[in-house]
Order: structure tokens, then sequence, then C-alpha cells
């Protein structure tokens, strides 16, 4: 009798705590799947698809993070280093955004060497690129070379054409130069530095084949005449030696003091001493002796008047010196902020997220603000001066109109982007007592308008960082 009742006991006990343990085991894996976000949402960037760097914060997953069965492609740790290279391929492309029912965004990227893809965490603004990564300008535009044509690739076999400087967007390629020679010409219509390396990149185009056509590694790049190789280009061009009969030096002088000098040396073969130089006399870059003295004025000067270089070069003689004055310079640069925001849109008020405020402040990865080269000369003169009315008139005259901004902003789903336009009297106004090195400051009017942004390219050189 007791035998049979403690063996019921047992039976009993090991029942109940069989339960036990299923009991918590359903709990647990019932606890598990609620800790696991889903994904609610899907979607392709299309044309919004945008070069990226990572910032370092986050790592990449074969699926969001926090949804189940995602795996690590790349720790955070090794995101870090990707965040501090500088190399270009450590570059990414954001092409797909998927949203999770916690309201968390992902994109999937890829690198540009297509090493590392997956999906890194982007923030809560659906349509918007934060936390994980954020936009990245792998190229910045470069000072074109005083001379555009006539170049040559150095080996054909070797130095290869882009669709794009090499890394600095997903799939860049090489171009087909099937029937390229050495003795082919090109010619140079756009320069552009890789904005992690600062090497320059050439756009050349076959003069014989116009499908021939792409980017090249441009070394130091073209400066004058005794640039014969730069990168995979040549000129195969060697300057004459300076003589009496063929050359003319050119000092720059401030006050009387020589600050700099340079000598043009001529390809003509019937000049010699004392001969007066013609316009038509050019070296081996092309160029006259004015436009030589243009482009040889030593970095931190201006010239004194206008037709300084005119004037000393109009009745040159070969042998002889030409002197050129010039003072010392100061440029000023252009902070850029928001004056007006306006947010209707066909008549209706439109709120996006993030959207702009009066006086913040702007850059080129707003807007495709531009300026023309004349503006842009007139930011320099003598530093001692107040920049005349005239010239703020000028600087003010060179901004462009309706400049596309190139961030794209969401009210729910729908894509919007701003427009931009300069208060030119505002400016005049605010800077009408800055002397050239000060820092000029233009307000914009910002227009919200439907559709996604588009990316520019733009040079950034006379804004105020």
């Amino acid at each position: 009798m007791q035998s049979q009742l403690a063996k019921s006991l047992y039976l009993g006990l090991a029942a109940l705590s069989f339960g036990a343990v299923a009991t918590a085991a359903a709990t647990t894996t019932s606890a598990d799947a609620a800790a696991k976000a889903k994904i609610v949402s899907k979607s392709a960037l299309g044309k919004d698809s945008k070069n990226v760097e990572v910032t370092g914060t986050n790592a990449i997953y074969t699926k969001p993070g926090t949804v189940r069965g995602a795996k690590l492609v790349a720790s955070k740790k090794t995101v870090k280093k990707l965040a501090n290279s500088n190399h270009s391929k450590d570059y990414f492309r954001a092409y797909h955004m998927a949203v999770t029912n916690r309201g968390t965004v992902y994109y999937k990227i890829v690198s540009m060497n297509g090493k590392y893809r997956g999906y890194i965490y982007g923030g809560k603004v659906k349509g918007t690129i934060g936390a994980g990564i954020k936009e990245a300008q792998t190229v910045k535009e470069a000072t074109m070379p005083s001379r555009t044509a006539g170049f040559h690739i150095k080996n054909v076999k070797k130095n290869t054409l882009w669709t794009a400087p090499q890394h600095t967007t997903y799939k860049a390629h090489k171009v087909n130069m099937y029937g390229t020679t050495k003795e082919d010409t090109f010619t140079v219509s756009k320069a552009e530095t890789k904005t992690k390396e600062g090497s320059l990149y050439y756009y050349v185009t076959s003069d014989k084949n116009s499908d021939v056509a792409g980017w090249i590694f441009a070394g130091e790049g073209y400066k004058d005449a005794t640039s014969v190789d730069f990168g995979g280009l040549t000129i195969n061009e060697e300057e004459p030696a300076a003589t009496n009969d063929n050359s003319v030096k050119i000092v720059y002088r401030e006050a009387g003091k020589q600050v700099g000098d340079a000598t043009w040396i001529t390809t003509a073969k019937d000049t010699k001493a004392g001969k007066k130089v013609t316009a038509t006399d050019k070296n081996t870059a092309t160029l006259s002796l004015e436009k030589f003295a243009s482009n040889k004025i030593p970095s931190g000067y201006k010239l004194q008047t206008k037709d300084a270089i005119t004037t000393a070069t109009s009745n040159a003689t070969y042998g002889n010196n030409v002197y050129v004055d010039v003072v010392s310079a100061a440029t000023s640069k252009i902070s850029l902020a928001v004056e007006n925001v306006t947010s209707t849109v066909g008549g209706n008020n439109v709120t996006v997220a993030n959207p702009l405020k009066s006086s913040d402040k702007l850059t080129v990865d707003d807007f495709a603000v531009t300026l023309k080269a004349g503006a842009i000369s007139a930011l320099s003169g003598d530093k001692s001066q107040v920049i005349s009315t005239s010239e703020l008139d000028k600087i003010a005259a060179g901004f462009g109109t309706d400049m596309e901004g190139t961030k794209t902003y969401y009210a729910g789903a729908q894509a919007y982007h701003y427009k931009f336009s300069v208060n030119v009297d505002g400016f005049k106004s605010d800077n009408r007592q800055a002397k050239y090195g000060d820092t000029l400051t233009a307000k914009f009017n910002a227009v919200l308008v439907s559709g996604a942004a588009e990316k520019h390219t733009v040079d950034s050189s006379w804004i105020a960082q």
C-alpha cells in the first residue's frame, strides 16, 4: 500500500515537472518571437540611390539587424575602420530601404569594390539617410588645366579610361578603347579630384572617335609647358632651352620689390634678341606672352591694375625683362544660410520630415549652388580695402537662379525637395562694410517643390566651411 502510494506521488511530481518545463519553454519561445522585429515594407531606391559612407556606429547584417535570421556581414569594429578609411573603395551605394514594425529604417548598401553588402540601421525617418550612414560627395570639382587639347594616352594598353573615377560610384567600369593608338589626341573637358585620396582625374575625349571618352588619372595635372607626363597622359613635347633669342622673363613686383618671376619661351623659329614679341608668338603650350604672364601671377597676389599685364607685355622684346606690378591679395569666402522657407505646394501646406528652418546653415550637400567665374574672381582683392559696391553687385549677380536642392525630403511616401534663390539686395546690404579676406554672408529663400532631388557636383572653392 505504502509502496503504491509512493509510486503514485513520484509519477505525479514528474508530470508536474514536465508540465512546468514545457510551459517555460513555450513562454521563452513566445517571448523570443516577440523580441524580434518584422519587415513591414521594402522598396528599391531607384533614382534616389545615393553614394554614402558609413559613420562607424552600426554593424552591417544580411537582414535588418533586429529581424530574425540576421547574420553579421561586418562588425561595428570593421565598420569603424571603413568609416576612417582614406580609400574610395570603402564608400558605399545605398540602393534599397526596409522598414520594420518598430518604425526603424534600414538601408541595403554595397561597398564600391563589392566586398561588403548588407543592411545597416538608417534611423527612424523613412527616406532620410542617417544613423549608420551619411551621404557622401565622392568627388570634387577641380581646376581645369590651362591647356585642354593635344593630349595623348601614355600607354594605351595600361592607362585606362573609366566611366567615373575608379570607386567613386558603384559599378564604374573601364571604357572600350579598341582602335586607340598612342598617336591619337584627346581633349580635356572636365576635372575632378577623388575626395578621400585627393587624386586628380581628367575627363578626356578622343579627337578621332568621340565614343572613346572617360576619366583618366592625371597625376599632378598639366601646369605649363614643362608638364610632359602626368598620370596616364602625355603631351610628348619638350620646351626648348631659354636663350636671349627665344625668351622673355616676367618679373612680378610689389612696391618695387620682386615677389616672383617666370620665363616664357617661344617656339617661333624666326626670333632673335631685341625683336618685338607678337601676339601670334606662342610657347609649347600654345600660350602667348600675355596669357602666360596672367597664368603665372604669384599665389597671394593680384594685379595692381586690371591692365597691368597688357601694359607690361605690349612692347616686350626677346632677351629682355618685363615688369608686372602686383599687390598683396586676400580672398573672401561666402557662408550660406536659409532666410525664408515656403512649404506650400499646389496651394497646400506640406510638412516634411526634418524640414529646413530660417537661419539653417547651407552647404553644397543641400543644393547645387553656383557662382559665375567672374564673381569668384571678384572675391579677391587688396586685403586692406573694403569691397566696393560695384564688386558686390558683380558677386551678387553671379549667383545662379532657381538653384535645385540636392536632398530629398518626405511627407509620408511623397518625395519633395527645395529650390533656392539668393536675396540679392540683402547680400549687398549685409556685406557693405566687408573687406577682402572677410567671410561674406548670402541668404537664400527656400521653396518646397514636388519630386525627389538629384545630385549635382559644383565648384565649392568659394564657400566658407
